[in-house]
């Protein structure tokens, strides 16, 4: 297989639900008049507690400076898995399950943090830049490594980190953050750019104008409900992830859906805000579940990451009291 070094230098940043106002000007345009911008990878995901941009350095140019936006000290490198070739973007999605064992856990035992962004398409492992030496030492032996330089697919060069490099003694990783599970179900989904246009209405509403508070008399049933909308624009292809009432709202025929038509059971794993630093989250979900031959996406937010699985809860909470 070959791992796809992207060329984009990604910002990760949090933007509060009070001073979502202020970026919504350039979050519009970098969403729905792309081609007025540089930008290449742009992804917003809104959660209960804030919305999450995963954007490239000339989308981040976009936003305006505010104290209502916090910014990960760091820049990331997006890498992506690529079985038999071809283009990262329209390859076959693999799931975040079949790449837990050759990329999560490697770089989890090697004290690598990683930063996960699932799509209808294919899975993104962000790294830190300054990380980038040990990633690609850690993970030549078991694949072919690859850059994207001005659009072209090049050999990458090893960056000689070879000096006191030692395997590390494998270990079990327990799952040692709390889980919890909302009651919404959710749909992995994505839409035709050139049917853009005639949903931006609705996307914008859903984006941005859908998350207040309830209306008085809203049933107490959804209060186990969370927000969750993910929405991302990379190199061309559209992914969404929303709740089943979300995608009821959207007309016949224009979102893509597969074959199963399944929808995905959420996990939201962190009972406060898990930092950027801690190595090992991803892998402490993902390896039970690549174990058991379960896909997965996961997509990680400014404070709490998340899980979409077919499993219910109680499977994590085993994975948890067997480790």
């Amino acid at each position: 297989m070959e791992l796809h070094i992207l060329e984009h230098s990604l910002k990760v940043a949090s933007i509060e639900k009070e001073g979502i106002q202020i970026c919504t000007h350039g979050l519009i345009k970098l969403a729905f008049l792309a081609s007025k911008t540089r930008c290449k990878f742009f992804s917003l995901t809104e959660t209960p507690e804030d919305y999450t941009i995963i954007v490239d350095e000339e989308g981040f140019k976009e936003l305006p400076q505010s104290e209502h936006i916090s910014v990960a000290d760091a820049t990331w490198l997006a890498l992506n898995v690529v079985s038999g070739g071809g283009n990262a973007s329209n390859s076959q999605p693999i799931g975040v399950t079949k790449i837990a064992k050759s990329v999560i856990a490697p770089l989890a035992d090697h004290n690598i943090s990683v930063f996960m962004l699932s799509t209808y398409q294919t899975d993104f492992i962000l790294v830190r830049e300054r990380d980038l030496p040990m990633v690609m030492h850690t993970l030549s032996s078991e694949f072919t490594l690859l850059r994207v330089v001005n659009g072209e697919t090049v050999a990458a060069h090893d960056l000689g980190v070879t000096n006191g490099f030692v395997k590390p003694k494998l270990v079990p990783r327990p799952i040692i953050h709390p889980l919890s599970s909302p009651s919404n179900l959710f749909c992995v989904t994505s839409l035709d750019p050139d049917t853009l246009p005639s949903v931006a209405t609705l996307l914008m509403d859903v984006m941005f104008y859908s998350g207040g508070p309830k209306e008085p008399g809203a049933s107490s049933e959804d209060s186990s409900h969370i927000r969750f909308f993910s929405f991302s624009l990379i190199e061309g292809y559209i992914s969404l992830v929303m709740d089943e009432q979300t995608t009821q709202r959207f007309p016949n025929n224009v979102l893509f859906t597969s074959a199963s038509g399944e929808l995905w059971k959420m996990v939201r794993i962190g009972g406060q805000p898990l930092g950027f630093d801690e190595c090992g989250i991803v892998a402490q979900i993902s390896e039970p579940l690549a174990t058991a031959d379960i896909p997965a996406y996961y997509i990680s937010t400014f404070k709490f990451d998340h899980a979409l699985s077919s499993e219910p809860l109680h499977f994590f909470q085993f994975c948890y009291v067997a480790a």
